[in-house]
């Protein structure tokens, strides 16, 4: 029996999610519709140089112009090109759920919340999961935090460091939540923030994220 890896599970179901909605969709991304959302993920593929835009404003004129691009291609053709990721490097083994896991799972509750569509509370294997991304990615997520530590802890009482320091936040959720508010999507994870005042405060305040 072959078992779709959960990155392409998340893709499948994005794309699903959104031909379901239409072109016109808002989303949690800042600005974006879904036909804007969609645009982004295919020149991410597909164009690689464009992403420069979204590491450095120096070239975020070049990276919304592809977009732009991208778009007018409107939203069918490019669900179509998302369905099936090129070859290298998003299918190799282990390469994948590096680069696109965190990516599409963000994306695909981006899309679900936005349009009142709840958390899923059926997926303990996309929680094991991120459990595991985050174990990689916290620590760049909470790197302007300064001296303030952040503990991340998971249903059942399971916790890793997502940062070191002279005092430590608590932040509890199942993992998916967690890794959305790491990714800066605060006002949409279900979570539980905890510790010191002063920690706490500078949690809240602090934009995460790359």
């Amino acid at each position: 029996m072959t078992v779709t890896p959960l990155d392409q599970r998340e893709r499948d179901e994005l794309c699903d999610l959104l031909l379901a909605l239409g072109p016109d969709a808002p989303t949690l991304c800042e600005g974006w519709t879904t036909l804007d959302l969609a645009a982004h993920l295919v020149i991410r593929e597909h164009e690689p140089l464009s992403g420069a835009g979204i590491l450095n404003a120096r070239f975020a004129g070049y990276t919304q112009r592809r977009q732009d691009v991208a778009a007018d291609k409107g939203l069918d053709a490019l669900v179509a090109t998302l369905r099936t990721p090129p070859l290298l490097p998003w299918r190799l083994p282990g390469v994948r759920t590096l680069f696109n896991l965190n990516e599409y799972v963000v994306h695909h509750e981006d899309v679900r919340r936005a349009n009142g569509l709840g958390r899923r509370n059926d997926r303990s294997d996309l929680d094991d999961a991120m459990w595991k991304v985050l174990a990689g990615s916290a620590r760049l997520s909470t790197r302007r935090l300064g001296p303030v530590g952040l503990d991340l802890v998971r249903p059942g009482g399971e916790r890793r460091t997502a940062r070191k320091g002279e005092s430590t936040a608590t932040l509890t959720g199942p993992p998916l939540e967690l890794a959305l508010y790491l990714n800066g999507r605060k006002a949409n994870a279900e979570v539980d923030l905890a510790g010191p005042p002063a920690a706490v405060a500078a949690v809240e305040s602090t934009t995460f994220g790359i």
